[in-house]
């Protein structure tokens, strides 16, 4: 299991820094990654880090447009560690939470929960109404896990890199993937 891939979605909502530093740790912790990015997530890592496709994409061992649904990762029989949506965007999180799999993003979602592998989403909205809600209900029934990035601060973070650090080590860790990319609570 410790040499297969990773699956890193990235959707169009606020926070691609949250995939660049997750992509860049899996990365020096030598683990593959495979990554599908909506039209909305290319445009996004554009406006908030003025990172072009090529540069989202070489921080990937591996990519697929999100049009391919005849890509590996749309199948139960490619093995893989599970799946990372960061930034997951309210309409991912309807896509998934309703099995509408209309392209490689969300058909690879499915796949991890039909599959019973993980599936983190990194859901970026805030406040939230009712509908949000029932989304994130429904999805986790399916076997999701939402992780919104609330920051801790017994690390008492100095940058916002601290702050992304810890949830991108958080997110790790749902994956029992040693790291050492943020400080620890220690009591």
């Amino acid at each position: 299991m410790n040499n297969l891939p990773i699956i890193v979605g990235i959707s169009g909502a606020s926070g691609i820094i949250y995939a660049v530093k997750l992509l860049e740790s899996l990365k020096k912790l030598n683990i593959k990654t495979i990554l599908v990015v909506s039209k909305m997530g290319f445009f996004t890592a554009k406006e908030e880090l003025n990172i072009s496709e090529n540069e989202l994409i070489n921080l990937a061992t591996e990519f697929y447009p999100n049009n391919a649904l005849h890509a590996s990762i749309s199948s139960g029989s490619f093995l893989n560690r599970g799946m990372i949506i960061a930034p997951c965007s309210v309409k991912t999180l309807s896509s998934i939470a309703n099995s509408y799999n209309d392209n490689l993003f969300t058909r690879s979602a499915d796949v991890a929960l039909k599959e019973r592998r993980k599936l983190v989403l990194i859901f970026r909205e805030t406040p939230l109404h009712s509908g949000h809600i029932d989304l994130m209900q429904k999805a986790t029934n399916s076997g999701a896990i939402i992780m919104p990035p609330v920051p801790a601060f017994y690390n008492k973070p100095q940058s916002i890199d601290d702050i992304v650090n810890h949830t991108v080590a958080r997110a790790l860790d749902l994956f029992n993937i040693e790291n050492n990319i943020t400080k620890r609570w220690n009591s």
